[in-house]
Parts: C-alpha cells; structure tokens; sequence
C-alpha cells in the first residue's frame, strides 16, 4: 500500500488517538463536556451520511436520535431492561424507523423530501409530549437504576468520568470506521454519483431508490446509536432531544466541518459546541456572536472547514 493511500487512514487513526490522550490531561469536568461533544458529534457523522454524501437535506434527523434516546431509556427505566439489553433494543428500533421512514419519504425528492422528513420528526417530538406521563416531557426522566455494565469478568461504572468518556470515544471511533469504510468502497462512490447527477447514475444501471434506502437507513442508525449512547452515558431521556432544534444542530455541525468528509461533523460539533458554552458564560446574546462567528467561517471556508482544505490543499481527504 501507497503512502497516499495511508494518508487518509493515517488522519482518522491520529484523530482518535488525539481524542484518547486528551483524557490525561483533562479534568472530569472537561472529560464530561468531551463526553457529550464526541455523542453529539457520533449524530453528525450519522446526518453526513445522508446529506453530505448522498445529498438529502433532512430536517427530521432528531426523530432517529430521539429513538434510540427513548428506547434504551424507556424501556430501562420502566421495563428493567439492563444497559446491554437496552442498548441492543435501541440500536435495532433505532434501524426499524430508519428503514421504515426511508421507503416513505424517499418517494419524495428536493423540498418535498425536506418537509417530509421535518413532519415525521414533528410526529415524534409531539408523542413524547403528548404521552407526558410516561416521558414526562421536557422534565424528561432520570435513569436512576444500575449504572454498572458487567462484561468478559470486568465491571464498568458509568458513574466514572473517564469510563464513559473511552466508551463515547469507542463508539465514535465505530461509527467514523463505518463511513470511512463505506466511502471508500465502490457504493459508497455510488452514493456520491446520486448526489452529483442522480438521472445519470440511473442511467448507469444504478438502482438509486435502494441506494438512497441504504443510506438512509445506515444515516439513521448511527444517528439512533448516538441517542442511545446519550441516554445510557448520561442517565437522562428529555423531549427537548426530539425537536426540530436538534435537526438544525446536525446540519450545522456537518455543514461548519464539512459536509461529505469523514471527520468534518466531528470538527464542527466540537467547534460549535465550544463556542456556544464558552460564549454563554459572558452574554445572555450568546448566539448572536455564534451567527457572526458562523458567517465568518462560511465566507472563510465556503465548503466547510475540512471541504474546503480538501478543495484547496489537500484532495487525498475522504
């Protein structure tokens, strides 16, 4: 293998061991707000799928999150369900939504597509609100239950600051290897040819419908993994996951980073997220300083951070 074709694999390898070694000289506050950057950002890397590589817009991408987020809570906190149980139970509703969401909303194309998918989303953040006495809402409900995860004769408390921050790493360092993997194979270029030119994949011989479902589907579990690790890490499920608010996050963080490069979700929710707590502890009018921040950056770096470095300096960037 060629030092160009390590390159890109080398950069994802470095960024994880970067986000390793930060845990030593962090401390457990910062590893907790680490914590939560590097869930959120496993959601993006999840919304990038589908937009940044195949080129739909969604706007109901908290409706996937949400599941997961609620299936592993609900079922913990009602069903007495333990972490490994919940988690699995999560991660396979999480897939069933995606797959059933995709083959109605992928009927659909361009702005349709858009409002297809804000109302399906719309449809769960008013279940968790309607059904208050079980969710309870935007007061949400605290896994209050075993915080420990026995596995191979080792025992994990999710109480510990460094335990869940390996775990959050873990599962984002999973989630970067399934598209990186997918990007690198020969339907992941598909994906990329659907968003280009669908009429000419189609004409290839492409079945666009089911590559957009795949899509979809694999956009929608990692973004429903990101829910359920949220949930079991933190203890806590809330509506406030559910609205459209966490829609438009997903596609600021992939867009700030770069849409359709592997790490640039991951870059942009860091950013954002940092902005926003450290600007937060000087003004009330935080988020007018992010808007300036952000229109700043996009005149700076038109195609994200990350997409534009890869348009400029380097294309070996996936």
């Amino acid at each position: 293998m060629t030092l160009r074709a390590l390159r890109p694999a080398g950069l994802h390898v470095v960024a994880v061991l970067i986000l390793f070694g930060l845990q030593f000289v962090l401390s457990d506050y910062e590893k907790l707000s680490l914590t939560r950057i590097m869930v959120l950002a496993m959601y993006a890397v999840g919304y990038n799928v589908l937009f940044g590589y195949t080129g739909l817009l969604s706007l109901g991408h908290a409706l996937f999150f949400a599941t997961g987020l609620y299936a592993a809570g609900l079922t913990t906190y009602y069903f007495g369900f333990t972490l490994p149980e919940a988690f699995l139970f999560g991660v396979a509703v999480s897939a069933l939504v995606s797959l059933i969401i995709g083959f109605v909303a992928l009927r659909t194309s361009g702005v349709s597509f858009m409002i297809v998918t804000l109302m399906f989303a719309q449809v769960g953040y008013l279940l968790t609100s309607y059904f208050i006495e079980y969710t309870q809402g935007d007061a949400g409900l605290s896994l209050t239950g075993s915080r420990r995860i026995d596995f191979a004769g080792m025992s994990l408390d999710l109480g510990e600051p460094a335990v869940r921050y390996n775990l959050a790493l873990l599962f984002l360092a999973l989630a970067l290897l399934v598209v990186y993997s997918l990007v690198r194979r020969p339907g992941g270029r598909v994906l990329v040819a659907i968003r280009e030119n669908e009429d000419r994949t189609l004409m290839l011989g492409y079945n666009s419908f089911a590559n957009k479902l795949w899509a979809f589907v694999i956009s929608g579990t990692i973004s429903g993994t990101a829910g359920v690790v949220f949930a079991l890490l933190f203890g806590y499920v809330g509506s406030s996951f559910a609205s459209i608010q966490y829609s438009i996050d997903a596609l600021l963080y992939t867009l700030l980073g770069g849409a359709g490069t592997v790490l640039g979700p991951v870059l942009g929710a860091a950013l954002m997220i940092v902005l926003i707590d450290k600007l937060s502890e000087f003004t009330v009018a935080y988020l007018l300083f992010v808007g300036v921040a952000l229109i700043a950056l996009t005149l700076w770096f038109p195609r994200g951070i990350l997409g534009t470095i890869r348009e400029r300096w380097a294309p070996w960037i996936p």
